[in-house]
């Protein structure tokens, strides 16, 4: 009798354990379970956001990237015409000029595009964007000048960071087709804006680094002096590969492709 009191006692604690082992690990088991296969990760935006096209799978990135072009134009193509005739320098008024050329190229791409994927495109500037006009609207004399230069600056940089991302990640052809375009032409934009000698640099830092968050590591220290590293020592491509394939790059896009022409 006091044996079998012992055994289901036996028993009884073993099976007390085991449960809880068996508890212990299924509580280890479900928050890493629940993790990876829980919506509202990036994968799961990406392939909810995602469809699929003759072309290419077209995220949603690469729509939202179509829509800024097309937004981009809608108010530097005008803003490029005012300069025509505001600007009091010959680089201002140039600057316009690229603005105009630029973007009445870029969005005969981004209509073509657009029809091809069958995006509807908006026809209007955003609030920001008819803010940006009305001052430039608003703005005279050197003022129009600085003003000009620092606003289509700020925000042909905050773009050229996404063309990159887009350039980078997109799986859709078309739409790396029209970020090619839309690199070239925005750093363009950028480097004639700031050929005008108008564009305050530190103001542009400020605003991204307001805008950014804090690195995940604290930055190395400033440089002290250093040695002279000597001057470096080019590398000759090797005598069999044809002068045309040593490291030449693409032609800029200076109009539309004819197979955006049909």
């Amino acid at each position: 009798m006091r044996s079998d009191r012992r055994s289901r006692g036996l028993l009884n604690g073993t099976g007390l354990i085991v449960a809880g082992l068996t508890a212990t690990l299924l509580a280890l088991i479900f928050p890493i379970w629940s993790y990876s296969d829980r919506s509202g990760t990036g994968v799961d935006t990406l392939n909810a956001s995602t469809v699929t096209t003759r072309y290419g799978a077209l995220s949603g990135l690469d729509r939202e990237f179509i829509t800024k072009v097309r937004l981009a134009g809608l108010w530097e193509l005008p803003a490029g015409q005012q300069a025509q005739t505001k600007g009091t320098t010959k680089a201002v008024r140039t600057a316009g000029e690229h603005l105009i050329a630029g973007h009445t190229f870029l969005d005969a791409r981004v209509r073509n595009v657009a029809a091809r994927l069958g995006l509807a495109l908006p026809n209007q500037p955003n609030d920001q964007q008819k803010a940006w006009l009305s001052t430039l609207d608003a703005a005279r004399g050197e003022q129009y000048d600085r003003e000009f230069a620092n606003i289509l600056r700020t925000a042909h940089g905050k773009v050229f960071s996404v063309v990159a991302q887009v350039r980078a990640t997109t799986r859709n052809s078309l739409v790396r087709d029209l970020a090619d375009d839309a690199n070239t032409t925005v750093l363009d934009h950028i480097k004639v804006l700031e050929a005008t000698g108008l564009v305050d640099y530190d103001a542009i830092a400020r605003d991204a680094a307001a805008a950014s968050p804090p690195p995940i590591t604290n930055s190395p220290a400033p440089p002290g002096p250093l040695n002279d590293p000597g001057s470096p020592i080019p590398v000759t491509p090797s005598p069999t590969t044809a002068p045309s394939e040593r490291y030449s790059l693409p032609p800029a896009a200076t109009g539309p492709r004819e197979e955006d022409e049909d």
